[in-house]
């Protein structure tokens, strides 16, 4: 894996995150374990150590953590130094030192809890990212992650797909149109190329250009709305054999569209759903569902 750029947005989103995490534990009063327990004075050295086997994203949310928790009490950002070891997007097994942190013992230990939350849930997130990619590799098809996210967290969650090797499905409702089973419903018809068709025309009446997914869940459906060359079609819960056909009939119907599989993947399908050549798999799993990879924090006094 190598390192992966985070956007000034996800960064800010971070940022946020920060701050509702640090008032979450400090309140008005502060850290009263180490308030009345830790001198002043005492100041050591944390190693932020890997437990477990897997790939590293939230790395850059550790300076940020004490930087915050610096101003919180209002001394100088360089009160704490942060010194990564590893780039999010970067495998790591145990006994990985992926940061090195200097400072005050009290500070240190006031941001252990928020930083190893950030770290183990988002290298989660690149940790399972990165195993799906793994088992689909050799096909055509790259993984998707979905909106199924952490309400606040979505940026995140998606620069962690990134740091795993996964592809960014639309943001939101805002920069993507995917017309599904109940926008059609709404609209009383069964016709899902007439869909497309007033979901093109509507983009264009306001200058948008921006692609048409659309979902189906039988092969009818699909053979009808190729006629309008879509620009993806999300195939809904086929089977393999399902998703066979569908190729078949975007080779011969629409060849410059693109396909994505879902439902039903997890990682004993996915390698069998990317083998049937489809382009895109999208995996709600990828941050609904991911397991936190164990870090801790290895102290030297």
């Amino acid at each position: 894996m190598t390192s992966v750029d985070i956007s000034t947005a996800a960064l800010a989103t971070a940022d946020n995150l920060i701050q509702l995490a640090l008032a979450e534990d400090l309140e008005d009063r502060g850290d009263l374990t180490s308030q009345a327990t830790v001198p002043p004075n005492a100041a050591a050295i944390v190693n932020l150590v890997a437990r477990e086997n897997g790939v590293l994203s939230g790395g850059v949310v550790i300076e940020r953590v004490y930087a915050a928790l610096c101003a919180l009490r209002k001394v100088a950002a360089e009160t704490v130094q942060v010194r990564s070891c590893v780039s999010d997007g970067e495998a790591v097994e145990p006994g990985t030192t992926v940061a090195t942190v200097t400072g005050p013992v009290s500070l240190l230990l006031t941001g252990e809890r928020v930083v190893l939350n950030f770290v183990i849930h988002l290298s989660g997130i690149a940790s399972m990212t990165a195993e799906f990619v793994r088992r689909a590799d050799g096909n055509r098809a790259v993984i998707l992650d979905t909106r199924k996210t952490l309400p606040g967290f979505r940026l995140l969650h998606k620069y962690a797909v990134r740091c795993g090797g996964g592809t960014n499905h639309r943001i939101g409702l805002f920069d993507g149109m995917l017309i599904k089973d109940n926008h059609l419903a709404a609209r009383g018809s069964h016709s899902v190329a007439d869909a497309v068709a007033a979901a093109r025309s509507w983009l264009t009446e306001r200058g948008l250009d921006l692609p048409v997914e659309v979902e189906v869940d039988t092969l009818e459906q699909l053979r009808d709305v190729l006629s309008e060359k879509p620009e993806i079609v999300l195939l809904d819960n086929m089977q393999p054999s399902e998703l066979q056909h569908a190729v078949t009939l975007r080779n011969q119907l629409s060849v410059n569209t693109l396909l994505e599989a879902s439902g039903g993947v997890n990682l004993e399908t996915v390698g069998c759903i990317a083998g049937t050549g489809v382009d895109r798999i999208s995996v709600g799993a990828l941050t609904h569902s991911a397991p936190a990879l164990d870090f801790g924090y290895d102290w030297q006094w």
